[in-house]
């Protein structure tokens, strides 16, 4: 097995033995990124130099006799809406192009105390606005099972470059399941920490209600190390939790034997494609093999989820991209004649299709006259939604769904349709709503060879629980390897 195949916690434990070098697994991955990048375009931004010199300080450390972290020497991605001091970061927009932020996401301190080697930036759908990786300016993301088929939003690129073992581990944020549909259609593992779990201080806000960093990794047992390094308090956000971290590893290997797991009713009506309900049903006969009691649940709101979802994203969007204007950030337009026309061309210019879409719809759902039937109705609809949950967690320990209605959808095919791009986050956008962690795992493959994944859904902050039984599952179905030929 090539250094570029590894699992972050095989690739680290080689490292700290002495087996292989740090350099050496980061030459690895850069090379591979050289070969495939001109397919994939996974990254937006490339580091190799720093990451080479990231990766002989920490041999060096290592020379040295000291501890290097749990991730000591692992190269991973990082989302390009994630900070890093002194790096590009763009948030894949024209108007973010050429920011250089001064300081680090509090994620990224966590993980270089823990010894992460970063390799790049990873591709992402503008301000992560998107289903599919196609709104990106710097291009479209291309799904390693399939070159013509889509990675999935927003964190397709974090997903390819998982997939097509472009890194070893990788960072995303899930604001309506960004983390989690791309996880299924590229066939790695992604998880939404709870709300508030992960500090998203750093983290370039699209809805700050529903934004959520979390791992994506090549293996559950990655995902819970990766999770356990980044989850935390930090007081630079408000909304984090004070809440002590569990050993996610350790509790990942504890069994599931009675454990009882909901399937919804609600979302496996019309609209499923048959091949991934086939998929998701031989996951429910996996679990149930395993000692687990499936029970019939129902979430009787789901229905309202998309609705309410993109009147919320989008009241949050048109308030959070508002310091966009060419002075304070960005891309200042260099053909106007005055201050109005300075604003106007710098937004005009820098925005591109779909965040000026989503913010034309915040602006209207603000408006007067307008606030008390659109935005004040949708809060009222996600306390009901936030409540179907907490019933349904009253007798079940996780809930099992499909992450997406199909398999990865032909490059093209649903860009100039927002509406259909919309609905295919209609499983996935709920547990946003409600502030609740969930998880996607493989679970196998349809008939045409993509990937496809399951998502379980968990109580707050109970992310061990989810990476129970998705250990089980994985376990069972194995890892989705990209056929030989594909790129």
């Amino acid at each position: 097995m090539e250094l570029f195949e590894l699992r972050a916690r095989e690739l680290a434990k080689k490292i700290r033995t002495g087996e292989v070098s740090s350099v050496e697994a980061t030459e690895a991955v850069l090379r591979r990124i050289e070969q495939l990048e001109p397919i994939i375009n996974a990254y937006i931004t490339v580091i190799a130099d720093k990451a080479l010199d990231r990766a002989r300080s920490l041999d060096d450390k290592r020379a040295r006799g000291e501890d290097t972290g749990p991730l000591g020497g692992v190269p991973m991605a990082i989302k390009d809406s994630i900070i890093v001091a002194g790096t590009r970061t763009t948030a894949g927009s024209h108007i973010l192009e050429n920011y250089i932020p001064p300081y680090n996401a509090h994620v990224i301190d966590k993980l270089l105390d823990a010894g992460a080697v970063f390799v790049g930036k990873s591709n992402t759908d503008e301000f992560t606005m998107g289903s599919t990786c196609e709104t990106s300016y710097f291009g479209t993301a291309r799904n390693p099972h399939n070159i013509d088929r889509v990675t999935g939003g927003s964190s397709g690129g974090s997903a390819a470059a998982l997939a097509a073992h472009e890194c070893i581990a990788a960072l995303g944020s899930d604001t309506g399941g960004s983390i989690r549909q791309p996880a299924s259609f590229c066939g790695v593992v992604g998880i939404k920490p709870t709300y508030g779990r992960v500090s998203r201080f750093g983290l370039i806000a699209y809805a700050s209600s529903l934004d959520q960093i979390g791992p994506m990794t090549k293996s559950v047992e990655d995902s819970a190390l990766v999770l356990s390094v980044i989850a935390g308090h930090d007081r630079r956000d408000s909304t984090s939790l004070d809440e002590p971290v569990p050993d996610y590893i350790a509790e990942t290997d504890a069994g599931v034997k009675g454990l009882r797991v909901g399937l919804p009713r609600e979302y496996f009506g019309e609209g499923l494609d048959p091949e991934v309900l086939k998929v998701t049903l031989e996951a429910v006969d996996i679990l149930k093999s395993e000692g687990i009691e499936i029970v019939d649940i129902s979430l009787p709101h789901t229905e309202y989820a998309v609705p309410t979802y993109y009147l919320l994203a989008t009241a949050e969007a048109s308030a959070n991209l508002e310091r966009y204007d060419g002075v304070r950030y960005g891309h200042r337009s260099g053909d106007a004649e005055n201050l109005y026309e300075m604003y106007s061309k710098s937004r005009s210019e820098g925005f591109g299709i779909e965040v000026k879409r989503r913010i034309m719809l915040g602006t209207y759902c603000l408006s007067a006259g307008y606030y008390d039937a659109y935005y004040r109705k949708a809060q009222k609809v996600r306390r009901l939604i936030k409540e179907d949950f907490d019933h349904a967690f009253g007798t079940v320990d996780a809930i099992l769904a499909p992450v997406c209605p199909t398999t990865a959808f032909p490059v093209g095919s649903k860009i100039n349709d927002p509406l259909q791009m919309y609905l295919a986050d209609i499983y996935t956008i709920s547990l946003n709503l409600a502030g609740l962690p969930g998880i996607t795992v493989p679970a196998g493959k349809a008939r045409d060879g993509l990937p496809v994944g399951v998502q379980f859904m968990g109580r707050i902050l109970d992310e061990s629980t989810l990476f129970r039984i998705a250990r089980v599952l994985e376990r069972n179905v194995g890892y989705l390897n990209v056929e030989k030929g594909a790129v």
